[in-house]
């Protein structure tokens, strides 16, 4: 057989394609996993969204899909660090090439700590409410207060909603309610005199240069460089002032003599102005780096369950399913239909706060034979829950638990469960410097909440709350209340008008200048609600938002629910609801006792570890006691 030169052997061409096949999946299956990261990073549903609208009105969404609280960004994070990483490298590569280096222990850079600390945190589990949203809207407010210089007065302010800021920002408007909890709990600075002796070795390393080439100032240029490796070497042993050596004060009053000859001597200006410029932008980028860090762990802690309480779901689960309990809703069919009783609903995914709203209700009723609570839930948690009421009692009242994802799909359209939307709403005023921004917080009906008249055709009137209230009153009045032919019974909030919220929506509807109103306890008239076909306003409105981006949705979804009330609000007594414990510090113990309920809208619900520990009192009062499933799982709040 012959063979030319050149020629491929048979054999070897069969082997050739396949190999090529085998290389080109070896690298797919490289690159793959990386660009669904990358990918992932860039649309982590983190921080506020921004609506893309030209208009004064710009839109914030943060909590799992939204916030508001809930503030997209790990794009932002990415760019950040990087551009951060990038500032550092250059300034000290420049550094190193006007002075010599003191050798320092082996440690983590402050860029490496940042990227690795943020990379151990990305996914939000689970949310312990709805989305928190935030609205910005540039119109006049209320008068506000000006602000001091002093602390207490800018804690005052901060715990009002009330900031100013020259270029129109404020610390809530980027990072929600985690600049109420960081005021709260600023440690005490533990390296104070580190980070002065930082300070002066930046001053120092920027009059350097220019000391070095000044004739007859050789003497203080050596006095100079001695002091910065002498400061440099100190904090390459130490992270804290008690590290410090004792002749550390010694150390800082020598080198700010050193300053101050420095100082003295005729030098080029620009070239210490421009060293002084790259180290306060390095100083603020890390500082707001530090910022956005700590905010989206705060955000990660409110949105994630705790362990405890997945534990107590899925051991009740197993439970059920161990046990199968005997089905009481069949025994208690004449009590749920009928139309006479007290009827209350509730949407929840929490079984410790759904149980507490359910147990304060009954133990501050007189008569609680007559109470029915409706209790829905989604299909996770359905028998959790189911479980849990067969085994814990409520006086004499009926609690049903209803699984939403099994309800009649048509009228619920498929749609899943919604809870209660919470929106951070912060108004500017632009109309004298400095710039104020006025921060409120507000809870409305979610999309489930608009079902109500299908779900329970038979029943007339309701009372709603949601799940993060604690009833400390006898609601047995409300049924007796005369809502005048309104829907809804609800307690005002003219903190925010209608009117101020109307560049969202994508209608010609009039819209009046009537205050919102907070959701957590409404009475609602049924035949009222069906009279006026509220639930196919609230549907109209919301086809006409569909062409909208998923920000503006979410923007538009506040004043659609208020829009779909609007003149079919009856106004409640302000001392039925006492709103804010979720994210306001300075309420007075006078002020808690005195309200009928206490709602904790806002980030730090009382069950979660941030939650503002004055108030969780209150809300652990009711908390069933003595549970087995809670001690195997350790709760604890």
């Amino acid at each position: 057989m012959k063979v030319y030169a050149g020629a491929v052997a048979p054999g070897k061409r069969r082997w050739r394609v396949p190999a090529l096949l085998i290389f080109a999946l070896v690298i797919v299956s490289l690159c793959l996993p990386l660009a669904l990261l990358l990918g992932y990073l860039n649309h982590f549903p983190y921080g506020y969204l921004v609506d893309e609208r030209p208009s004064s009105v710009s839109a914030f969404g943060s909590y799992g899909h939204l916030e508001g609280d809930s503030d997209g960004v790990s794009g932002k994070y990415a760019e950040g660090l990087d551009a951060f990483t990038d500032t550092r490298e250059q300034f000290e590569q420049q550094e190193k090439n006007d002075i010599p280096q003191v050798q320092q222990k082996d440690v983590l850079s402050n860029s490496e700590t940042k990227e690795n600390s943020y990379n151990g945190q990305r996914d939000i589990i689970s949310q312990p409410k709805g989305p928190l949203h935030q609205a910005v809207a540039g119109v006049k407010p209320d008068p506000v207060p000006n602000v001091t210089n002093s602390n207490e007065a800018v804690k005052d302010n901060a715990a009002n909603g009330v900031s100013n800021s020259e270029n129109g920002k404020s610390c809530q408007l980027e990072f929600g309610s985690y600049c109420l909890w960081s005021l709260e709990h600023k440690e005490v600075m533990l390296d104070a005199l580190v980070k002065r002796l930082k300070d002066q070795v930046f001053m120092a390393r920027a009059y350097y240069p220019s000391i070095a080439k000044l004739p007859r100032q050789d003497a203080l240029s050596r006095e100079l460089k001695q002091s910065i490796q002498d400061h440099e070497h100190i904090l390459s042993e130490a992270i804290v002032d008690a590290d410090l050596p004792s002749l550390v004060e010694q150390k800082i009053q020598k080198m700010g003599q050193v300053i101050e000859k420095a100082k003295s001597c005729a030098v080029d200006c620009n070239n210490i102005d421009k060293k002084l410029r790259q180290l306060v932008d390095l100083t603020e980028d890390e500082a707001h780096f530090h910022m956005e860090q700590s905010a989206f762990l705060y955000h990660l802690g409110v949105q994630t369950m705790p362990k405890s309480h997945h534990c107590l779901s899925m051991r009740l689960t197993v439970e059920y399913f161990k046990s199968l309990p005997v089905d009481l809703d069949q025994s208690h069919a004449q009590k749920i239909g009928n139309p006479l009783l007290r009827h209350h609903v509730i949407f929840s995914r929490s079984i410790l706060a759904a149980s507490v709203v359910i147990n304060s209700t009954v133990m501050n009723s007189e008569e609680t034979g007559g109470m029915v609570f409706h209790l829905l839930t989604d299909v996770q948690n359905y028998y959790s829950m189911k479980i849990w009421f067969a085994r814990n009692s409520y006086r004499e009242a009926t609690i049903l638990v209803l699984n939403f994802d099994e309800l009649d799909h048509s009228y619920t359209f498929g749609t899943p469960l919604s809870l209660p939307e919470e929106y951070r709403v912060s108004i500017r005023n632009n109309d004298q410097p400095p710039v104020q921004i006025r921060t409120e917080y507000l809870s409305v009906f979610g999309r489930s909440h608009f079902l109500l008249p299908e779900i329970f055709k038979h029943l007339k009137k309701v009372v709603v709350l949601d799940d993060d209230v604690v009833v400390q009153r006898d609601l047995s009045s409300l049924w007796n209340l005369d809502l005048e032919g309104k829907v809804i019974g609800a307690v005002e909030f003219c903190g925010v008008r209608l009117d101020q919220l109307k560049s969202y929506l994508r209608s010609n509807q009039y819209v009046g200048s009537s205050c919102a109103w907070m959701s957590g306890l409404n009475i609602v008239d049924l035949d009222k609600w069906r009279q006026h076909n509220v639930s196919e306003t609230y549907q109209s409105l919301l086809q006409k938002s569909s062409s909208m981006n998923e920000a503006s949705q979410r923007a538009a979804a506040l004043p659609i629910s208020l829009l779909a009330f609007q003149d079919l609000v009856h106004p409640l007594d302000h001392s039925w609801t006492l709103s804010g414990l979720g994210h306001t510090y300075r309420v007075t113990e006078d002020t808690i006792e005195n309200a009928a309920t206490l709602h904790y809208n806002g980030n730090m619900k009382p069950w979660l570890e941030l939650g503002i520990p004055n108030y969780k009192t209150y809300w652990r009062k009711y908390l069933t006691q003595d549970e087995r499933f809670m001690d195997e799982c350790n709760v604890s709040v």
